[in-house]
Parts: C-alpha cells; structure tokens; sequence
C-alpha cells in the first residue's frame, strides 16, 4: 500500500458528522488505528495525539483516531480526556480490514482477535506516505509529528 493512493471509506465520527477520505484532500491526514476505548495504552496515545494537535495542525495535518468502539463510546472517551479531534467508529471492521489492522494478539493469557495498534500518514493527495505496525504507545504521536514534518 505504500506510495499508493488509499481508497477512498466513510465512517461515522465522534460529533454527528460522517468522515470521508475524499474530503480530506489537501491536508495531510493521520490515521492511527487503537484496540479500545478507556485502555491504558489507547488512553496515552490519544491524549499524547492531543498533547501534540496544536503542532499537527500547524504541520498542515488532521488527526483521527480509529476502533471498533460504538460512536458512544467514542463520544464519552474524546469527551473524558478532551480530544480535540475526530474519533471514527468502525464496528463492522471495513477501514480495519482495508489496512489490515485486524490480527490475532495474546491477551491475558488468550488467543483474541482484535486491533494491531498502527498507524498511517497520508498525504495532501490521498497517498499514502508511512505505516507503523505493532507498535508501543507512548512517545509514538511525537515519532509520527517529525514524519508529517518531512512532507
């Protein structure tokens, strides 16, 4: 997928609005893909994303934030720790699949399908420019920050 233009998704977003690749175009675009809502590790990432927005923003980028989390759900985590942007719900697994973030993972002992934390930075024109797979989450949105820088 890399160097590639990503396919063009709309999913329902934190807010009331829907959220549609297409009319993304202009701006960079991160898309951070995270297991679950209220998780420790997912609960950094994102206020670190949120810590670093402001500078994001200046970088020409939007931010989103994507798992298979009901909208409520979403709307109650962006509310708690105050993301300033969209979070996307994907409950039947469609944006997850298209960048086949879906893997099977060991949780307390168990086999359990879910989310492989990744993300992708797509630039102005829809392509897409960098991945992080199986990656940590804390320190990772300011990795992702001097990548966007790069564009």
């Amino acid at each position: 997928m890399l160097n590639q233009t990503v396919a063009d998704f709309t999913l329902p977003a934190t807010g009331g609005i829907t959220f549609q690749l297409s009319a993304a175009r202009g701006k960079h675009l991160v898309i951070y893909f995270y297991p679950k809502d209220n998780t420790p590790g997912c609960t950094m990432e994102s206020i670190q994303f949120r810590d670093l927005y402001a500078e994001f923003q200046q970088a020409g980028c939007e931010v989103v934030g994507v798992s298979r989390d009901s909208l409520k759900s979403h709307e109650n985590f962006k509310a708690k720790f105050t993301l300033p942007f969209a979070l996307l719900s994907d409950a039947d697994e469609t944006l997850c699949k298209q960048f086949d973030v879906i893997k099977q993972k060991m949780m307390y002992g168990k086999q359990v399908r879910g989310i492989q934390r990744s993300t992708f930075l797509i630039d102005r024109e829809g392509v897409l420019r960098q991945e992080w797979r199986a990656l940590k989450a804390d320190g990772h949105a300011a990795a992702v920050l001097e990548q966007v820088k790069t564009l």
